[in-house]
């Protein structure tokens, strides 16, 4: 079973389609991970995505089920030290105590630097975080919480993962009464992001 932002070991060049950019043959041609996007895919097949070393770098694509040879999830890398300085991971350190009784994990550029040693972290990158919530959370300790992650070191984006999608926490803390879930089948404006989309 594999989740949206887990990263996945095993993908080769030849599982490329034909259209896919050079650097995007050249990242997988080196061993790096491709991460779980949200999104169908054929039976027998996962949505993925390719990052190469530029922001702008990203290659949407389906890799096979039965080429997975490594997995990891966010959960794995919240303990995960880098011999780097740089906000993104102070703020992690920071952030540690805070979300210790809780079920959160590590993605994007960070979860990726952690889990591979590749350097995708820059002074300006904001720290990508997953909280997993299968209870809904109230918007006051919502509110509560983002106002603790407002005082780390960088910007943080934190995703609230509900049973049946995301929602930004930020968003959820704020004052609209609809909030964007972010599903497989793509996103739906909610009341209720612990509900299941119609």
């Amino acid at each position: 079973m594999v989740n949206a932002h887990d990263l996945l070991w095993g993908m080769t060049p030849a599982h490329l389609p034909s259209d896919a950019p050079g650097w995007a043959l050249e990242a997988i041609g080196a061993g790096h991970p491709v991460v779980v996007r949200r999104a169908m895919a054929e039976p027998g097949q996962v949505a993925v995505g390719v990052r190469g070393r530029l922001r702008e770098q990203r290659f949407a694509t389906a890799m096979p089920l039965a080429a997975v040879q490594r997995s990891v999830a966010p959960e794995a890398l919240r303990d995960a030290i880098s011999p780097r300085d740089l906000p993104a991971l102070r703020a992690l350190d920071q952030l540690r105590p805070v979300l210790a009784q809780q079920t959160w994990g590590v993605t994007g550029s960070a979860g990726f630097e952690l889990a591979t040693g590749i350097e995708a972290l820059h002074a300006m990158s904001d720290l990508d975080l997953l909280l997993r919530t299968p209870a809904p959370l109230d918007r006051r300790d919502a509110q509560d919480l983002l106002a603790i992650l407002d005082t780390a070191a960088c910007a943080v984006d934190l995703q609230l993962q509900t049973p049946f999608g995301a929602v930004a926490l930020r968003e959820w803390a704020g004052g609209s009464r609809r909030v964007l879930l972010k599903t497989a089948r793509g996103a739906h404006l909610v009341l209720d992001p612990w509900q299941a989309v119609a």
